[in-house]
């Protein structure tokens, strides 16, 4: 992946159209599921989307080619959610997007091979506790737990893509935890 990555990042240097638009295939989607989780709101996260790529073609110039392209555009969404939620007023409740089960592709809290429509509703309302309690997380918070968890990187990678210290992610893992845990105890 890192030498596609590194091939199609000189090409789009040069000015190489069908290379960036292979680079936009390529993150698109993860770009999209990292927004969404953090944002919990379709319309905001297709906008981190198109900002997100728009950044990366406006900055290319700026990428160095020492540190993981994915990396690169990792941060750059990330700081783009982190924006929004930041300007956000407090809220805590669930979008209306959220029940439609939009972007939980496949995400179930219980693996079952036989769901029944019971268990259906049983893993949609315990997602949507868990979904909620994401949601009420502080930013600096939510964006760590997002990263770790819904978008499965490491703690280096996390460390990376935030700028931070492992320690400080290391940190903010435990401390997100254990947030969640105070707010699911009495509800799952």
């Amino acid at each position: 992946m890192e030498n596609i990555e590194n091939r199609l990042t000189k090409l789009a240097l040069k000015g190489d159209q069908r290379a960036f638009a292979e680079i936009v295939e390529l993150y698109k989607d993860k770009i999209y599921h990292l927004a969404y989780r953090m944002l919990n709101n379709r319309h905001e996260a297709e906008d981190v989307v198109q900002e997100t790529f728009l950044r990366v073609y406006k900055n290319l110039d700026r990428y160095d080619q020492n540190q993981k392209f994915s990396t690169w555009i990792y941060r750059i969404g990330t700081n783009l959610c982190i924006d929004r939620l930041r300007k956000r007023k407090p809220t805590y409740s669930l979008d209306a997007e959220m029940n439609d089960q939009e972007g939980m592709d496949g995400y179930s809290m219980i693996p079952s091979d036989n769901r029944t429509p019971e268990s259906e509703t049983l893993i949609s309302e315990t997602q949507q506790i868990i979904y909620e309690a994401i949601e009420s997380l502080p930013a600096k918070y939510k964006s760590v737990m997002v990263l770790r968890y819904l978008q499965d990187l490491s703690l280096q990678e996390i460390s990376d893509v935030l700028g931070m210290p492992v320690t400080t992610i290391k940190t903010r893992v435990h401390r997100g935890r254990e947030f969640l845990r105070k707010k699911l105890e009495p509800k799952l």
